[in-house]
């Protein structure tokens, strides 16, 4: 299983960090060690001061595929979900000033919520998909997947190109504006068109 994440594909999520709006998608991996385990709080790492949320939706590819036509993409899935993709934002941006990779920033321990998985038939429109991360019951991100720069089916074609995709990777589609900071006993849940995903409690 490998964990493949878009960044900056939302518009004003790339706009709050003040970052440049790519040209192609820009994807980084996650190795299967940071995906918190089920029913397991989130504690806040010793390295950082500055853990951020960031919630996606989430795709897992069902079947083995290389080079996939984008119009042949939907058979590669039927799941969708929901997660976080925490980052150490400190670390990160230490760590992009120096102009290194920033796998330390996203793939500790931890790092990946995977909430439930919905059946793709669930919704009319995969390309028209509300979603919610409230802390604390209060909202603090809200997207609609209309919003992507590049689409589910985008994705899965231009990231098979140069990764083979295999049965239980999960793709994370990239995070909406609302980013910020968690705290010791802070309380996160998500929601896929109002059905809740996860919730999580941060130590």
């Amino acid at each position: 299983m490998k964990i493949i994440c878009i960044g900056r594909n939302y518009t004003a999520h790339i706009e709050e960090l003040q970052n440049e709006r790519p040209v192609d998608p820009v994807v980084f991996i996650k190795p299967d060690s940071s995906v918190l385990p089920k029913e397991q709080d989130f504690y806040i790492p010793e390295f950082s001061n500055d853990i951020h949320y960031e919630v996606e939706v989430l795709v897992k590819i069902k079947k083995v595929g290389k080079h996939i036509d984008q119009k042949f993409a939907a058979n590669y899935y039927d799941e969708i979900g929901l997660g976080i993709d925490f980052t150490a934002r400190d670390l990160q941006q230490a760590l992009k000033e120096k102009g290194l990779p920033w796998e330390k920033a996203k793939g500790f321990d931890g790092a990946t919520v995977i909430g439930k998985w919905l059946p793709k038939t669930a919704f009319k429109d995969l390309n028209n998909i509300n979603f919610t991360l409230s802390k604390n019951n209060e909202l603090v991100q809200q997207g609609n997947t209309s919003l992507m720069l590049w689409k589910i089916d985008e994705l899965i074609a231009y990231v098979s190109t140069f990764f083979t995709l295999k049965k239980g990777d999960v793709l994370f589609t990239g995070t909406p504006a609302g980013v910020g900071r968690v705290k010791t006993n802070d309380y996160l849940s998500g929601s896929l068109e109002n059905i809740e995903m996860f919730q999580l409690n941060i130590k």
